[in-house]
């Protein structure tokens, strides 16, 4: 037990770890599609991809379950977005403006959804959450 003018421990970065069915096919997408980098690669077994510095691990075959959903914040999903379709990528979710973000979706070989997302628009109205028809599931 720490004394109780101690300062609390910190949380240094939170890295969600994705279930892949093929480290090289995920490599390509993630870098292909939203532009990240590979940081290293253990063939067979686990890789770290990056943008900006912050990282997504890949774990082939083992560690998670497919579909997972994944928040990245970002500085301009707009933007973002345009960059992404310029890559000839189709989103799972087109931009809409909600009132905790203005995001799109992205879904990965492997069935995980990316919300990629930025403040929210001001003087649009915002949408309703889409319904599973629509990709909110």
């Amino acid at each position: 037990m720490s004394a109780p003018d101690a300062p609390r421990p910190a949380l240094k970065n939170i890295v969600p770890i994705l279930r892949v069915r093929s480290l090289k096919a995920s490599i390509a997408w993630y870098a292909g599609v939203l532009g990240f980098h590979e940081d290293w690669h253990q063939p067979g077994i686990m890789a770290s991809v990056s943008r900006d510095g912050r990282c997504i691990m890949l774990c082939e075959n083992m560690q998670g379950a497919p579909g997972t959903w994944v928040w990245i914040g970002v500085t301009d999903a707009r933007a973002l977005y345009a960059e992404v379709v310029a890559r000839g990528a189709s989103a799972r979710m087109a931009p809409r403006n909600f009132s905790w973000a203005y995001e799109f979706h992205m879904q990965d070989p492997d069935g995980h959804v990316l919300r990629l997302g930025s403040g929210p628009l001001e003087g649009v109205p915002f949408d309703a959450w889409p319904s599973n028809e629509e990709g909110g599931a």
